[in-house]
């Protein structure tokens, strides 16, 4: 996949550059009785920032290590319980002794110094997450509702403890603004026609900006939600044409605007005008929500899970309120607030409403847009869609 744009993945043995370690005086705490330079994987900088530290900070250093690890010895038969750790092939662990950081531990048995190590486990294994539907602008002015699924894995198990907080937060940020950027030079048409082309260009400059993180992005994978405009060409339809600019004398201009004019319809003629359809009638609300209750079971509960209440804004600017019990039994659907609190309340025009149950809206659409409005999950209130999927096969 990632051949056409060069990319090229980071070993995943990688991370065993650093100095392993196993159990013992002179294995696991391999060095901690020399005062001298030692491998660190923070690199030239950071033995650079080592080296200016005094003798005396380095003698208290070695002299607290030593004494921990002497009272660890003396009561290692309980000690071992706590300085014990084992860690498995597929996480390292970050030590921090008196606030310096060591070469990362492990796989297998790690001996920890009670008191003055604090330690992190750093799983290496991909890991997934989602960046949430934002609104985004195309170059043709075209609203969307888009999304990503991102996999990344940790390289370098020091710098993703050091450098960020929180990796799946940062790295979900970064995706969408790099999301963002990209999309904002391409039409709606590019878009739709080269997702995995843009999914490649976006790893690459989203690994541009967490390599530094320790982290590195394996693959990204665009998901357009919904089309909440249209670009500007598909608005101005016919409109926006623009008219062929005439040259030439007065006298030729007259003609050709003469020869272009529309001829009268001949005697003999026949016109046909087709007839107009009339406009079909809306279910009013309460006919929709008669069909709701024959759909009503237990299966259906068990699908959503959840009890709605949704306040209805009439056309006079009145308002009507209903309810729709999904989250016990065989659900329950009537006029009125349900029983107890419910888990989303739902607030949306009587038009807007017959588009959303009569399938011709989609709720994610609808709240992108404004036309809905959610107090409570919104994953829950997305759940909705399929109860509208099954009204409208109902009838």
């Amino acid at each position: 996949m990632f051949s056409r744009s060069g990319y090229q993945a980071l070993p995943l043995g990688d991370f065993d550059r650093f100095q392993q370690s196993s159990i013992g005086l002179y294995g696991a705490q391999k060095g901690f009785f020399s005062f001298g330079s030692k491998a660190d994987p923070l690199g030239p900088a950071r033995n650079a920032a080592d080296s200016s530290q005094g003798w005396l900070s380095r003698i208290c250093h070695g002299i607290i290590t030593s004494l921990v690890f002497l009272l660890m010895l003396l009561t290692f038969p309980i000690s071992g319980w706590f300085a014990l750790k084992i860690v498995p092939t597929y996480e390292r662990m970050v030590i921090f002794r008196l606030g310096r950081l060591r070469a990362p531990q492990g796989p297998g048995v790690v001996l920890l110094l009670p008191f003055i190590d604090h330690w992190q486990r750093v799983d290496l294994r991909t890991r997934a997450f989602n960046v949430p539907p934002c609104k985004l602008i195309s170059q043709d002015g075209a609203v969307l509702s888009m999304g990503a699924d991102v996999q990344f894995r940790v390289w370098d198990p020091a710098l993703s403890v050091l450098v960020v907080k929180d990796l799946v937060a940062a790295t979900r940020m970064t995706a969408q603004s790099a999301m963002a950027k990209a999309l904002g030079k391409k039409s709606l048409r590019e878009i739709q026609g080269e997702k995995i082309r843009i999914g490649e260009q976006l790893l690459l400059d989203i690994n541009d900006m967490t390599k530094s993180w320790g982290l590195e992005v394996d693959r990204v994978e665009l998901t357009m939600e919904a089309v909440l405009q249209p670009p500007r060409d598909a608005l101005l339809g016919p409109l926006g044409a623009v008219a062929p600019v005439l040259e030439g004398s007065p006298p030729q201009l007259a003609s050709h605007l003469l020869d272009s004019a529309p001829s009268a319809p001949e005697a003999d003629s026949v016109v046909t005008v087709s007839e107009v359809d009339p406009p079909r009638r809306r279910p009013s609300v309460a006919e929709l929500l008669s069909a709701v209750e024959p759909i009503l079971s237990e299966a259906l509960v068990s699908q959503m899970g959840a009890s709605y209440q949704v306040d209805i804004i009439l056309p006079g600017g009145a308002r009507s309120t209903f309810f729709i019990d999904l989250s016990s039994g065989s659900g329950q659907a009537g006029c009125g607030v349900p029983q107890g609190n419910p888990d989303v309340v739902l607030e949306v025009a009587e038009e807007d409403l017959q588009e959303l149950m009569l399938g011709e809206l989609r709720p994610l659409a609808a709240y992108m847009s404004g036309r809905l409005r959610v107090q409570g999950d919104l994953q829950l209130a997305l759940r909705l869609e399929e109860l509208f999927k099954a009204v409208k096969l109902h009838r």
